[in-house]
């Protein structure tokens, strides 16, 4: 997961179109000068590996928390959004690593990529080891933006590559999406979910055999 931005690309659009939250849409209409401010020292925060504390944030800010509530709303939502502004560079890195890949190949390694750069960035495995049950909310379940926005883009990747009826029509693409982001979460995660060891490569073995790209 890069700290720095990647070029826009539409693989970056996916998951905010799909999933837009409160605090996503005051972000990017640039009328919220507040909370962008708000925003950026809660990611700069993060990826010096130290928890964002509203009171903390706050005080850095100059403002008392119900001001910084009002700019942001909870900390879950912060939070959120801090985690998907993350995740979107490594996507749109992994879309322009894998330009001369087509098909299940390219879902297969785009998303073995990303779960790659989830599992060494040390930063997010930091915030995984302190708060693994926020986390695991935040992350894995259906009523986390972020998971909805992962399924979409995943959706997305396959319908691209795969089209409308992938595997010959054996499934949906919104089925078979979720199944590569659920598939993704459990190496991705292993440590929390099972007490095994996240790997990119079982990940990425995985992927092919669900994509029936081997």
């Amino acid at each position: 997961m890069p700290t720095t931005s990647a070029p826009t690309h539409e693989i970056a659009e996916i998951g905010l179109r799909a999933a837009p939250s409160w605090l996503s849409e005051r972000l990017a209409d640039g009328a919220h000068a507040d909370a962008v401010r708000a925003f950026d020292l809660a990611r700069e925060t993060f990826i010096d590996g130290r928890r964002i504390d509203m009171g903390a944030l706050a005080t850095r800010l100059g403002v008392d928390r119900t001001s910084l509530f009002r700019w942001v709303g909870n900390r879950d939502a912060l939070l959120s959004e801090v985690l998907w502004s993350l995740a979107v560079p490594t996507l749109v890195l992994s879309e322009h690593a894998t330009e001369s890949l087509h098909g299940a190949e390219r879902v297969a390694e785009q998303l073995s990529s990303f779960a790659g750069a989830l599992i060494s960035a040390d930063y997010f495995r930091d915030f995984l080891r302190r708060e693994p049950a926020r986390a695991l909310r935040l992350l894995t379940t259906t009523e986390s933006e972020i998971q909805r926005r992962y399924v979409a883009t995943a959706r997305w990747l396959v319908e691209r590559e795969l089209g409308e009826r992938p595997l010959g029509g054996a499934i949906t693409p919104d089925e078979l999406a979720y199944l590569l982001v659920r598939v993704s979460e459990s190496f991705t995660y292993a440590d929390l979910i099972a007490g095994d060891t996240p790997s990119e490569t079982r990940a990425r073995r995985a992927f092919r055999i669900l994509l029936r790209a081997d």
